[in-house]
């Protein structure tokens, strides 16, 4: 009897050897060799490792599919134009991240942490494009039947004509989609299912490279679009081999902090879009809600004119986005001095109060500071800076800003203001939500008018373009 086969996958990129190495040759990591048994192939009798119709399996099969999969060589010239054929969601925010609507034949991976609204964000979308009229199956390896109709009881309505299947069987689950023949298809989630014809434990490397690849030919051959939601390591990233990001059409993310309601989906990845656009959900008892404008969210019930409260504009994607910057400066009853930083990066607010310590002469050195970003969402952009600068000097002054002060740019170690891109966003942005003053580097300020009037007509905002934060502490 023949010995059987094994080979060794890096669990980053996927890369294969007949043997295990300590390095990857191909990503470079170390110690992310694991062994898995390779595919089996069936007697002549049986079917092999690639032929059951249209799902088909096996390694070869993702680099068959696409449109050249017919084989004839094409000229680029030669190639028709047309507008990929999307199916709308009925969720604004999730049509916006994948571009317009769900393409026709493709494959969907969405990832995010344990609980932050993946399977619920899916299933709303699934009730409402059966609603539309839509064949749609809905696969799940994680809950029961039960338990997915209790949750579509919970999130709304329970009516609809939703095909449901649990089931972690390949086999099955690809004879159900030959038979129902669904336009939209989720699998929930690709760790629990299995290829018979494989000799290794569900989720494992080999598990998660065979049935994605049957998938993806599936989608390509039957014309269907296939979300599946993948379980992510500690770091965030998709568990599994890194090439699973690379065989499908487009990768999303769910993110934000379990403490928040707010969640986050932003697209690692888009072969029929652009990956600038994220979607902005809250977390309610009804499901996933849309925000449809996400700045008045992150501002409802900031004080007012509050020592160390100044509003920043950040940027997620092409979207711009208020956020409220809150500091507390305080004498220190210790030798060493107490800083933390919340929703920001410790070492970028460290950084930023030695430069006014430095330049201002402000004696922060005796002083506990506190920086937060109101609503727990994490900003990392430079363009923070001028507001924190801001609110840090506010609240080290304990003095009142007369109105709502808006503030965006980038602080150098001189104490310089630099630009920041996409200031015309971020300026409309201020002005529909009727702030009253805007502080902004003076290169974003160039060439613009003093004041710009609010949508309404009942009032404006004015500008102040500054170069350092010696002009700043004057305006403060």
């Amino acid at each position: 009897m023949p010995k059987a086969k094994s080979l060794f996958f890096c669990k980053e990129c996927g890369f294969e050897s007949a043997k295990w190495l300590g390095q990857c040759p191909s990503c470079k990591e170390w110690n992310t060799f694991v062994e898995a048994p390779a595919a089996r192939t069936a007697s002549s009798g049986g079917r092999s490792a690639g032929g059951r119709g249209n799902g088909a399996r096996g390694i070869s099969g993702a680099v068959q599919t696409g449109a050249g999969a017919a084989g004839r060589v094409q000229k680029l010239s030669e190639i028709s134009l047309f507008q990929d054929e999307r199916y709308h969601t009925g969720i604004g925010e999730l049509d916006r991240v994948l571009g317009g609507g769900i393409v026709k034949d493709s494959l969907v991976l969405v990832g995010g942490d344990p609980g932050i609204g993946k399977s619920t964000l899916l299933l709303q979308m699934m009730q409402k494009l059966s609603r539309d009229g839509l064949q749609v199956l809905y696969v799940s390896g994680e809950e029961s039947l039960t338990q997915i109709r209790m949750r579509a009881d919970r999130i709304g309505s329970s009516d609809t004509d939703l095909n449901l299947l649990a089931e972690t069987d390949l086999d099955l689950i690809l004879a159900a989609i030959e038979e129902t023949k669904p336009a939209v298809v989720v699998i929930d989630s690709i760790q629990t299912m299995f290829a018979p014809d494989v000799d290794a434990a569900p989720g494992s490397i080999s598990q998660v490279r065979e049935v994605t690849s049957a998938l993806l030919r599936l989608a390509k051959t039957m014309k269907i679009s296939i979300f599946i939601v993948g379980h992510v390591t500690k770091e965030g990233t998709v568990a599994g081999p890194r090439m699973l990001e690379h065989m499908v059409d487009t990768v999303l993310y769910f993110e934000g902090e379990k403490v928040a309601s707010y969640r986050i989906l932003r697209a690692a990845k888009n072969r029929f879009g652009s990956t600038n656009e994220v979607g902005v959900f809250d977390m309610q008892q009804e499901g996933l809600v849309e925000v449809m404008n996400p700045s008045e969210y992150m501002l409802a019930g900031m004080p007012e004119s509050a020592p160390g409260s100044i509003i920043a504009c950040t940027v997620e994607g092409t979207r711009p986005i208020m956020v409220e910057v809150q500091a507390l400066v305080c004498q220190t009853n210790f030798n060493l001095p107490r800083r933390t930083a919340a929703g920001t990066d410790y070492n970028r607010v460290n950084l930023l109060m030695a430069v006014l310590e430095k330049r201002l002469g402000l004696s922060l050195g005796s002083c506990d500071a506190y920086v937060n970003i109101a609503g727990g969402m994490r900003v990392s952009e430079p363009a923070l800076d001028l507001a924190i600068v801001a609110a840090i000097m506010s609240s080290y002054r304990n003095r009142e800003t007369a109105d709502k002060v808006i503030a965006f740019g980038e602080v150098g170690l001189t104490g310089e203001i630099r630009g920041v891109n996409m200031a015309k966003a971020r300026i409309d942005e201020a002005v529909k939500m009727h702030l009253p003053l805007l502080i902004l580097p003076a290169v974003n300020a160039k060439g613009l008018p003093g004041a710009i009037p609010w949508p309404d007509g009942s009032g404006e905002m004015r500008l102040m373009g500054i170069r350092n934060v010696a002009d700043l502490r004057e305006l403060l």
